[in-house]
């Protein structure tokens, strides 16, 4: 992981010393404040707190001990690594018990300073982001599972307690991705009818006269293959819930249906006469413009206005980034236990990455994401690194799962099949090709050699 800047606090009575540290940890690209005894370095903690106190254990009146006594008690998380001489380990020791998280012994080498100094400030800036997922995981509903801390989502959860008792036809809207299967489980879990089926049927996934027999079930002989009758998912779902996904791509044979269904509560069995009283609560979702489709004559605006009773607008995931620290923390958790990876934590450039994406697959690829990186990770945080390449890990992976080809193999492929074209042409004669190319012979051998083309299937084989 590559920490950024860090806020370091040196104490050290030498000014050497404290010089010498302080420089060092500046040109490593840290923010550095000196003190020269302990009073000096409480005076500056107040006034703004480091992520890292540098101290050293022998200091004139308040000690390194005191004074580490003194910032764990005002500062519980903050990070101390002690400065001691080579023959004074033990105090080291003792100090680390109290709390210090490492120590160092003087002479002090400048290389493994560093490499401590941004080791703690790693898992300083980690346990802080785990910490802040941790506080943000309060945003999940308890009754339902959903990541609610944005305004938006709220607001979302707000009609769905509002319309849950109700009987109300409800529509879903929103983009791909965004979770309108997971409400429509939400308005059934709250609902009276929570312990009745919920069915759910995607209305874009299978073929119109399939969808049909789905929905309304059919009588032995009504179509070639059906040697027996069969409920559909409107019987099936009697007195619970349907969930009708896509419902845009309703035919205008079925929306017929839906709207007497709607407005009767009965149908009839594909190839039956006989009308089938049915209670079911309607939940529709789409991610297409309705309004548009009424216009065009697409949809049927009496049945637009059936379903539309209650709508709720599910929005992207772009539009309430708040919420994906905890969406990925959730994600991250339900993985590892599946997978049964120790898998503990993001780190802060993976969720910095995260916050910055724009999701176009919204929350469904976000969890892809995520699984991947559980699945990839080599130890416990998430690294950029382990994710998909074409999300900031390996750009060579990127590039084999777009299909993109090294540059000099793009720029190769259409010389190698130019220069076999001319060979056919000629029937394999190289005299001839390396004339019409405008190349010598030897030019031309070469070129065939790298191209593997003294085996490819011409019509003869010249000299």
């Amino acid at each position: 992981m590559n920490q950024g800047p860090g806020r370091i606090l040196v104490v050290d009575d030498d000014p050497l010393v404290r010089d010498a540290l302080a420089a060092s940890l500046v040109t490593a690209g840290h923010l550095v404040t000196t003190a020269q005894d302990a009073r000096s370095a409480l005076r500056e903690l107040e006034r703004e707190p480091p992520e890292l106190v540098l101290c050293d254990l022998r200091l004139p009146g308040m000690n390194g001990l005191e004074l580490l006594h003194a910032l764990k008690t005002r500062h519980p998380e903050l990070r101390v690594i002690v400065m001691t001489a080579y023959g004074s380990i033990e105090s080291a020791v003792t100090a680390m018990k109290n709390g210090a998280l490492d120590y160092v012994t003087k002479p002090i080498d400048d290389q493994l300073l560093r490499q401590r100094v941004g080791r703690a400030l790693e898992e300083g800036a980690l346990r802080r982001e785990n910490d802040d997922l941790r506080r943000r995981l309060d945003q999940v509903d308890r009754r339902t599972g959903i990541v609610a801390g944005h305004p938006s989502m709220q607001r979302v959860l707000a009609s769905v307690d509002a319309v849950a008792s109700t009987r109300a036809t409800v529509l879903i809207r929103g983009e791909s991705g965004t979770g309108k299967t997971i409400l429509a489980r939400a308005i059934h879990a709250l609902s009276e009818r929570r312990d009745r089926p919920f069915v759910e049927v995607s209305c874009g996934s299978l073929p119109d006269p399939l969808l049909e027999s789905e929905l309304f079930g059919y009588e032995a002989g009504a179509f070639t293959g059906a040697v027996r009758s069969k409920p559909g998912k409107f019987e099936l779902a009697d007195s619970g819930t349907i969930f009708l996904d896509e419902i845009a791509n309703a035919t205008p044979a079925l929306q017929v249906k839906l709207l007497r269904i709607l407005q009767d509560r009965v149908f009839e069995h594909l190839g039956g006469t006989r009308s089938i009283e049915c209670d079911v609560r309607l939940v529709l979702a789409t991610n297409a413009d309705l309004e548009r489709a009424v216009r065009e004559g697409r949809f049927r605006e009496d049945l637009f206005y059936r379903i539309n009773v209650v709508a709720i607008e599910l929005p992207p995931l772009r539009e309430r980034r708040d919420d994906i620290p905890a969406l990925a923390e959730l994600f991250l958790r339900r993985y590892a236990r599946d997978y049964g990876k120790e898998v503990r934590g993001l780190a802060p450039a993976a969720l910095r990455f995260f916050m910055d994406f724009d999701w176009p697959g919204n929350v469904r690829e976000l969890e892809n994401v995520v699984e991947h990186a559980v699945v990839m990770a080599k130890g416990e945080v998430i690294q950029l690194d382990d994710l998909p390449g074409r999300y900031g890990g390996d750009p060579k992976l990127a590039a084999a799962e777009l299909g993109i080809r090294p540059l000099k193999e793009a720029m190769e492929a259409p010389e190698r099949d130019y220069i076999l074209q001319v060979l056919k042409m000629n029937g394999g004669n190289r005299q001839k090709t390396a004339e019409m190319l405008q190349v010598n012979r030897t030019t031309l051998f070469n070129k065939m050699r790298k191209y593997d083309l003294f085996d490819a299937d011409l019509d003869q084989h010249g000299a």
